[in-house]
């Protein structure tokens, strides 16, 4: 049985308010429909520490390449990626939302199917989301 991803209320509230007017693929879209509707709602609080989330960096690491990356999930007009910053509706966002440390995910990334462990999750600090 595939896992449920968990998501905070608020974060399960911007999702549904923004998703329809979001850019991705149709792939991700329909995926990330489903993957809503299946998820495991948390109050705000009680969501663990390890899932991303907005607000949230991730060290995931390419099962292909070994190569490692670090995201942080932010909303669309505060993405910056030259600090990291990624819109929580980016491919890689999408992927990851929601997962835990030592998750697998696959996920359409420009290049094809991609697969991807999740290392490491941190919440931002306030500082770290107001500095661009």
């Amino acid at each position: 049985m595939k896992k449920s991803i968990l998501l905070s209320k608020s974060d399960f509230k911007f999702l549904n308010e923004h998703f329809e007017k979001a850019i991705m693929s149709d792939y991700n879209k329909s995926r990330l429909r489903a993957e809503i509707k299946d998820a495991k709602i948390f109050n705000d609080e009680d969501l663990p520490n390890d899932v991303v989330s907005l607000y949230t960096e991730a060290t995931i690491v390419s099962t292909a390449d070994h190569k490692e990356y670090v995201f942080k999930l932010v909303t669309p007009k505060e993405a910056n990626i030259k600090v990291q910053k990624v819109s929580i509706f980016a491919p890689i966002s999408i992927a990851l939302l929601g997962y835990q440390t030592n998750d697998l995910i696959n996920w359409e990334m420009p290049d094809g199917i991609k697969e991807f462990k999740i290392l490491k999750v941190r919440k931002l600090t306030t500082e770290e989301i107001l500095n661009n």
